[in-house]
């Protein structure tokens, strides 16, 4: 069984003036390439320091992060900027779109990272606009989109470099039921192609289209349920 991501004994320590606050407490989690994972816990259970970690936007006070050989964790700022634009895929509540780009600019924006874009990345980004539905709105801009649109474009971004992993943030925190079903659908779609998603969410109806359900709790691990088998590997 393949890993896309390792946590060992994953801990993280703020200090606010003298008191210190222990957000993570010591997590270990394989996550399988293939894998749909459902992340939830209240507030401060430690779900956003986790997510941040995972995303590489902040760093454990100890303990190994790694995805696939290379323990991230031990990166410097720069590697770990490389390790955001081409090895990690996001997708945001709030869509973060550039509201000046068109849909197909947006989905570029990643491979600006890399200095240049190809006649070939850009047939790529058609083919991914084409994929989450939007094929016939290249040219619209954000705030000609709903919000389901503006969420698929996300999606499509996130799909750009082919990332090692998805993950998601409230994905549907902004959307209405039958936009969040849609989404979702996306979402089983691109998993069961072999995407591996981590997912964060407080809505319990959304957490169970995974196939496995994480709760966090106090900064530990409450309970770790797999509820589906893994995706087929590729």
């Amino acid at each position: 069984m393949r890993l896309a991501a390792r946590v060992q004994d994953l801990r993280k320590v703020y200090r606010l003036g003298d008191e210190e606050v222990h957000a993570l407490r010591g997590v270990s989690l394989d996550f399988p390439e293939g894998d749909y994972v459902a992340v939830m816990g209240p507030s401060g259970s430690g779900k956003s320091t986790f997510l941040n970690v995972l995303g590489c936007l902040d760093r454990p006070s100890s303990g190994s992060y790694f995805l696939g050989d290379e323990d991230v964790a031990q990166m410097d700022d720069d590697s770990l900027s490389e390790v955001r634009a081409q090895r990690i895929g996001f997708v945001f509540q709030s869509y973060n779109l550039i509201p000046q780009l068109t849909v197909l600019e947006n989905i570029e924006v990643p491979l600006y990272y890399r200095g240049h874009i190809t006649a070939e990345d850009r047939q790529r980004c058609r083919e991914l606009a084409d994929l989450v539905g939007l094929g016939k709105r290249l040219g619209h801009r954000p705030t000609q989109l709903s919000g389901g649109q503006q969420q698929r474009a996300g999606i499509a971004r996130s799909l750009v470099n082919n990332p090692r992993f998805i993950l998601a943030d409230e994905p549907t925190g902004n959307l209405d039921s039958v936009t969040t079903a849609e989404i979702l659908t996306l979402l089983d779609n691109l998993n069961a192609a072999g995407k591996t998603i981590i997912l964060v969410t407080h809505e319990d109806d959304v957490a169970h289209r995974a196939r496995r359900i994480i709760r966090l709790k106090d900064g530990v691990i409450q309970t770790d349920q797999r509820i589906r088998e893994l995706a087929l590997q590729g």
